[in-house]
């Protein structure tokens, strides 16, 4: 949970730390509530009780107390966003960059250095990394998709068998193209294990079209 030091620091607003043996805030009065939730402002209705207390006993002006209430819901609606990205994306462990050994890699410095830019998915280039069982490609992409969805991009997580499945679910009722433009509407593409196993006869049709980002 984001400490009210970290959103002062992040917004520009004074710090809410109440002090020890202080009684918990007041509730804010039920018509301020039933506007907040008509509003859809859960983040300024959960933290408004401690922000009106805390203003009112350091005296702030009335700009500050409102620029502290939106500065947590900004806060808040950026981590709820983050949160169903990361959901959305499908990815397998959870493994970010925090947890990846870069000197453990074959792969140049420099070339690591460059994809975690991500530039090269502003540019629409695709992605392609190799090699041996057991070397980190799965553990690199997925650093790089997380990091992607970090800074407000769509992620969609494939292994090869997982597109399989897809693509027979929907060509039942014909619906394939329209299985294909969801996955599409996701600003990069990854698709894991190509070539690991051998993919059936009836798999091999309808290939994603070359028009996002992939790796």
């Amino acid at each position: 949970m984001t400490t009210p030091a970290k959103n002062a620091a992040r917004t520009g607003t004074k710090a809410i730390a109440p002090a020890l043996g202080v009684p918990a805030a007041p509730p804010l009065p039920d018509d301020v509530e039933a506007l907040l939730r008509r509003l859809r402002l859960p983040h300024i209705r959960r933290h408004a009780p401690e922000v009106v207390a805390t203003a009112k006993a350091q005296r702030w002006e009335p700009v500050e107390v409102l620029r502290a209430l939106l500065g947590e819901e900004a806060i808040g609606r950026e981590r709820s966003a983050l949160a169903t990205r990361r959901a959305a994306a499908g990815f397998p462990t959870g493994k970010t960059f925090q947890a990846w050994a870069p000197e453990a890699s074959s792969i140049p410095a420099p070339t690591q250095q460059a994809l975690r830019t991500l530039e090269w998915v502003a540019r629409r280039e695709n992605l392609v990394v190799c090699g041996p069982s057991g070397t980190g490609k799965t553990f690199l992409l997925e650093a790089l998709g997380q990091q992607a969805v970090e800074t407000g991009l769509k992620v969609a997580w494939f292994t090869l068998e997982d597109l399989g499945v897809l693509l027979r679910r929907h060509r039942a009722d014909d619906t394939v193209t329209k299985a294909i433009a969801r996955v599409l509407r996701a600003d990069l593409v990854v698709v894991d294990d190509i070539g690991l196993l051998p993919v059936a006869q009836g798999r091999r049709r309808g290939p994603l079209p070359a028009r996002r980002r992939r790796i």
